[in-house]
């Protein structure tokens, strides 16, 4: 009889374990997915004051993960700078740093970079270093990466390529012996940034300017060259409100990370209100995003790159207008209008699933991994 007995309390003890293991899987099976290592957060550009980062990362610290400190004021002050950063790093938040030149500093910040990497581990991502230089080079404005002094009139476009990549990877190769990742933003020439040796990129949102145009050129440039990207929101507008409104700002998120970035940054300058250009409503779209990613993921879909378009090697186009610049040297040629009109069908035909490339070996390596590929010395219709 106990025999009996005995057996059938292991086979009900069985019974109740096999079910909450069932139980526990299915909870486990329903959760909703967290996004992998991607980074969402703001960049404070409009100070050089401690009182303002520990206010903005008060404001931000429970829907955000990242905070860019983007204001070379600041880190003159090496004692307020590395405040900033303990206040950030105990907030829990990860962390980049804007440098400028070496020259403009009464302290090592290359030490800095070590003992700060040492302090906080994998929180410090690295530093951002010389902003734009694409686009400063499309437009000729302060401290273009090329300019016409160094350019011969017989210069072709690959021989300007060479000569941005001769200037440019002295900043990225040399951080990179200090810092984990060297970081810029820009709007243009992305893929001469990733060649140059840059970690990561982040494209500009900047104005009424396609999305989808600055996803292509970035994301592109960065699967050729194996790289991580991401994206920053800039002024939509050159006087105030300066941003975006926050619907505007949550759909540009979602695109952000639909696209396959791995950051996602809103930057606020100059200071019209307490926080900069971030207002309620953005900080709403802040939240609403992050309790999106956070519990309803899946809702958000992919946009991932299925189809490549082709650019001749060296083509340093604006991509703007028909009519843009090429390396900010040379007028538009016979090419522009067509790639231009190329990329627009394109767009409106693949959407956000479009990357582009620009011809030899580096996008040779990535091509099988695209369902179409077109080239821009093909009729496109």
């Amino acid at each position: 009889m106990n025999n009996l007995l005995n057996r059938k309390i292991a086979i009900l003890a069985s019974i109740i374990l096999v079910t909450i293991i069932i139980l526990s899987l299915f909870e486990l099976a329903n959760q909703p997915s967290k996004p992998s290592n991607f980074y969402v957060g703001v960049e404070y550009a409009y100070g050089n004051q401690l009182s303002e980062v520990q206010a903005l990362v008060d404001k931000v610290k429970t829907y955000t993960n990242l905070f860019v400190i983007g204001s070379v004021e600041l880190t003159f002050n090496e004692v307020a700078l590395t405040e900033a950063c303990d206040y950030i790093n105990d907030a829990e938040l990860n962390l980049i740093v804007l440098f400028t030149g070496l020259d403009q500093y009464n302290y090592n910040i290359t030490q800095w970079m070590v003992e700060t990497q040492q302090k906080y581990g994998e929180k410090f991502l690295g530093i951002y270093r010389y902003d734009e230089p694409g686009g400063r080079t499309l437009e000729q404005g302060i401290d273009p990466i090329v300019n016409k002094t160094q350019v011969s009139i017989e210069a072709t476009y690959n021989d300007v390529a060479n000569i941005y990549f001769a200037n440019l990877h002295i900043f990225p190769n040399y951080y990179l012996g200090f810092s984990p990742k060297v970081f810029t933003a820009d709007f243009g020439l992305y893929w001469f940034d990733y060649q140059a040796g840059y970690t990561s990129i982040f494209a500009e949102f900047v104005g009424n300017e396609s999305r989808e145009r600055h996803v292509a050129l970035c994301r592109g440039a960065a699967n050729a060259f194996g790289k991580d990207w991401g994206v920053i929101v800039t002024w939509k507008y050159n006087q105030w409100p300066y941003l975006e409104s926050g619907d505007e700002l949550y759909t540009d998120l979602t695109l952000a990370y639909k696209t396959g970035a791995k950051y996602a940054i809103i930057f606020s300058y100059p200071q019209t209100d307490k926080y900069g250009t971030l207002g309620e409503d953005h900080f709403e779209a802040l939240e609403r995003f992050w309790t999106t990613i956070n519990n309803d993921l899946a809702s958000l879909g992919r946009s991932t790159a299925k189809v490549a378009y082709v650019v001749p090697a060296g083509y340093g186009f604006g991509f703007r207008t028909p009519n843009d610049t090429i390396w900010g040297l040379f007028p538009p040629d016979e090419l522009s209008a067509k790639i231009f009109d190329d990329v627009n069908f394109l767009l409106g035909k693949y959407d956000a699933t479009l990357d582009i490339l620009y011809d030899g070996s580096q996008a040779n390596s990535v091509l099988k991994n695209y369902d179409e590929v077109y080239f821009w010395n093909q009729t496109i219709s």
